[in-house]
């Protein structure tokens, strides 16, 4: 069995997993862009006591479901981290168990 992990996002859902909470995204795609530009303004004080710089992963994570330059750098550190995790082959490896 798998370990449950902390963190999950379903972009195609709309849904954002943290811990046992479920959070969604609203629908309509004006209002995520306010939200997330919302989230990175909030993060760039995140000196201030009430805000936080955790803010801003999670205003570019909003971001990435309507904006495609956003998701690609998404996709990309997505990509980057499987690999450095081995849950993902090198793009142009061999498979290991080529006999010759």
């Amino acid at each position: 069995m798998l370990p449950k992990r902390f963190f999950n996002f379903y972009a195609g859902r709309g849904e954002v997993h943290i811990g046992s909470r479920l959070f969604r995204l609203p629908e309509r795609a004006p209002v995520r862009i306010g939200l997330g530009a919302g989230l990175l303004v909030g993060g760039s004080l995140g000196f201030l006591p009430v805000l936080g710089f955790w803010m801003i992963p999670l205003g570019l994570l909003v971001l990435s479901q309507d904006l495609p330059l956003v998701r690609r750098w998404r996709r990309s550190f997505v990509v980057k981290m499987e690999r450095r995790n081995g849950k993902r082959p090198k793009r142009n490896s061999a498979p290991a168990d080529t006999a010759e």
